[in-house]
């Protein structure tokens, strides 16, 4: 994920998380706002020191990008993002990971139907 892509100060996240909407499952939590004339979406990650040690979270963010980044055509490209992973998220290995994502982002409808086509339907409600 390009670095411009990426949500990094602090008033930006304050910015999402008053002004956005939430949609959660167990493992993420996603803040979504609309932004007008924005050619690409953002995303900004936030995972806890309770979730596990550096190394751990580190990979845990590894595992959102990648994510992202192979679901990018199909994601709406007007909002900015903000993805505050759940202490179960500690335990997903990257397809658990992205299976995961795809059910918040089909919760908040930003990702297109055209992916689960794509997918074989494989994601279950």
């Amino acid at each position: 994920m390009n670095k411009a892509h990426r949500i990094k100060k602090n008033i930006e996240f304050q910015y999402v998380f008053k002004k956005g909407k939430s949609f959660a499952n167990r493992q993420f939590v996603i803040y979504i706002l609309k932004k007008e004339n924005q050619k690409n979406f953002r995303i900004g990650l936030s995972v806890s020191k309770k979730i596990g040690k550096a190394v751990k979270r580190v990979e845990i963010k590894r595992y959102i990008r990648q994510a992202f980044h192979e679901m990018y055509p199909y994601i709406e490209s007007e909002y900015d993002y903000v993805i505050i992973a759940r202490k179960p998220a500690a335990e997903m290995n990257f397809h658990e990971v992205k299976k995961s994502l795809e059910h918040v982002l089909k919760i908040a409808k930003v990702i297109k139907g055209e992916y689960f086509k794509k997918n074989r339907g494989e994601l279950l409600d």
